[in-house]
C-alpha cells in the first residue's frame, strides 16, 4: 500500500488501520477479544491497558493517518483524552492557557481539578491572538483550543495560535471534534496535539463512547507513560465498531455539512430566528479565517429563538429531529446546552461566554434537508 500521505481521504478511513484476515482471509478487521496474551517469544508484550492489542494499534493507525500525524491514541472517553493528554504535559506550578469558550466538560475538569494538582490556568477575554499572549506567563507550558467551539461556534486562528506559542516555547492542543480530521486537520497549521471526543463523527451513530488524540511519537510516547497509569483505555469491541464506523466518516460529514450550510442559511432568513451561528455563513465575522483552515464548515450550528417563542415548547414539537443529548450521529439532534453540555457552568459563567438559556444547538444529519425544514415548520407553526 502506498504511504498514506498520498492516499486519498476515503481511502484512509476504509483501509488505513485494518487487520488482514489472514486466515480465513475475510474482507473486514477480525476482533481479538483476548485481555491476556503469551509474554514470551513475543515482540510485544500486549495488555489492554497498555494501549497495544491488535485492533487497538491499528486503529490508531488509521486516526493518525486521517490527523496526518505520526501516532495515535484511543481512549474510552473524549474526556479520558482531554483530561490524560493535559496532565501529562502539566505538572505543579505549570500554567496553561485556555480559549473563553470551551466544550462544558473541558471547562469543568480545568476549574474543578487543577488546583488540586497546583496547575495553574487562565481563560482567554476573547479569541483574539492579543488576547492569548496576554495570558501567557513564565510557567505556560500549553495552550488549549476549540474551533470551531462548542456551542456557539466560534473560530480560533490556528497559525497565530502556532506561532505566539512556538515562539514561546508552549504546546498547543487542540480539541478537533466538531470540525473532525475530514473537514481541518490542524497539523498543516502548526498546532501539535489533536484530541476529539471519537464518540461524535468518528462514531458516528450515536452507539459508541470513545476519545483519541493524535500527535507525533514523541508526544504521543509522553501521553501513553500517564495514560497506561490511569487506565483509561477502550474495549476491543468497542474499538473495532469504531473501525467500522470510521470507514464511512468522510462520506458522512461531508454530508452532513453539506445539509449544515443549507440548514443554517434557511434558519438565517427565517423571521421566527433570531440569530444563526455557522461559520459556513457569510455573515458569520469568522467566515474568511474558517474558509482559510476549514475544508468544509461541519454539521453544528446553533440557533435563538425570536423572544416571544420557548425554546423548550419548540423543541417538544418537533417529531422528526430528536431532542436529544450529544451529536454528530447520522440523525439530526436539537438540545439547549445551558441544560446539558454547560449546565454544570453557573449562569453567569454561561452568560459570560454568550451562551443564553434559549440557545438551541443543532446536530445536522444525514436526513433530506426538505424533511428537516418541513419538521422545523411544524414545530413553529404550533407555537
Amino acid at each position: 500500500m502506498k504511504k498514506t500521505d498520498k492516499l486519498g481521504v476515503n481511502t484512509i478511513c476504509t483501509h488505513v488501520g485494518e487487520i488482514k484476515d489472514e486466515q480465513f482471509k475475510g474482507a473486514i478487521s477480525p476482533i481479538y477479544m483476548s485481555t491476556s496474551y503469551q509474554f514470551y517469544d513475543v515482540d510485544v508484550k500486549r495488555y489492554p491497558r497498555y494501549f497495544n492489542t491488535p485492533n487497538q494499534e491499528a486503529l490508531c493507525k488509521k486516526i493518525a493517518a486521517l490527523e496526518k500525524t505520526e501516532a495515535g491514541l484511543i481512549f474510552g472517553s473524549g474526556m479520558a483524552a482531554i483530561s490524560t493528554t493535559m496532565l501529562a504535559f502539566l505538572q505543579k506550578g505549570d500554567h496553561v492557557v485556555l480559549q473563553e469558550t470551551l466544550y462544558g466538560g473541558t471547562y469543568n475538569f480545568v476549574v474543578e481539578e487543577f488546583d488540586k494538582f497546583g496547575i495553574e490556568y487562565s481563560f482567554t477575554k476573547s479569541l483574539a491572538i492579543a488576547d492569548f499572549k496576554t495570558e501567557i506567563k513564565e510557567n505556560t507550558k500549553v495552550i488549549f483550543i476549540e474551533t470551531p467551539s462548542n456551542p456557539l461556534l466560534k473560530i480560533v486562528d490556528l497559525t497565530a495560535v502556532s506561532e505566539l506559542a512556538k515562539a514561546n516555547g508552549i504546546i498547543t492542543m487542540i480539541d478537533n471534534t466538531f470540525a473532525s480530521p475530514i473537514n481541518q486537520t490542524p497539523v498543516d497549521f502548526g498546532i501539535d496535539i489533536m484530541v476529539h471526543s471519537a464518540t461524535k463523527y468518528m462514531g458516528g451513530h450515536s452507539d459508541i463512547l470513545a476519545g483519541a488524540v493524535a500527535a507525533s511519537d514523541t508526544h504521543i510516547e509522553r501521553i501513553w507513560n500517564l495514560a497506561k497509569n490511569l487506565g483509561g483505555s477502550l474495549s476491543d469491541f468497542t474499538v473495532w465498531m469504531l473501525e467500522r464506523s470510521m470507514k464511512t466518516m468522510s462520506l458522512r460529514v461531508k454530508y452532513q455539512s453539506e445539509n449544515a450550510l443549507k440548514m443554517a442559511t434557511y434558519l438565517e432568513n427565517n423571521s421566527k430566528i433570531d440569530t444563526v451561528y455557522y461559520p459556513g455563513l457569510t455573515s458569520h465575522k469568522d467566515y474568511e479565517l474558517a474558509k482559510k483552515q476549514m475544508k468544509a464548515f461541519g454539521g453544528m450550528l446553533s440557533f435563538e429563538l425570536t423572544e416571544e417563542i420557548d425554546a423548550m415548547e419548540f423543541q417538544r414539537n418537533l417529531q422528526l429531529i430528536k431532542p436529544s443529548m450529544s451529536l454528530a450521529g447520522v440523525e439530526s439532534t436539537m438540545l439547549n446546552p445551558s441544560q446539558t453540555s454547560h449546565a454544570l457552568l453557573s449562569p453567569e459563567e454561561r452568560d459570560k461566554q454568550g451562551i443564553k438559556d434559549g440557545l438551541i444547538r443543532f446536530s445536522v444529519g444525514i436526513e433530506e434537508v426538505e424533511d428537516l425544514i418541513a419538521d422545523i415548520e411544524q414545530a413553529l407553526d404550533k407555537m
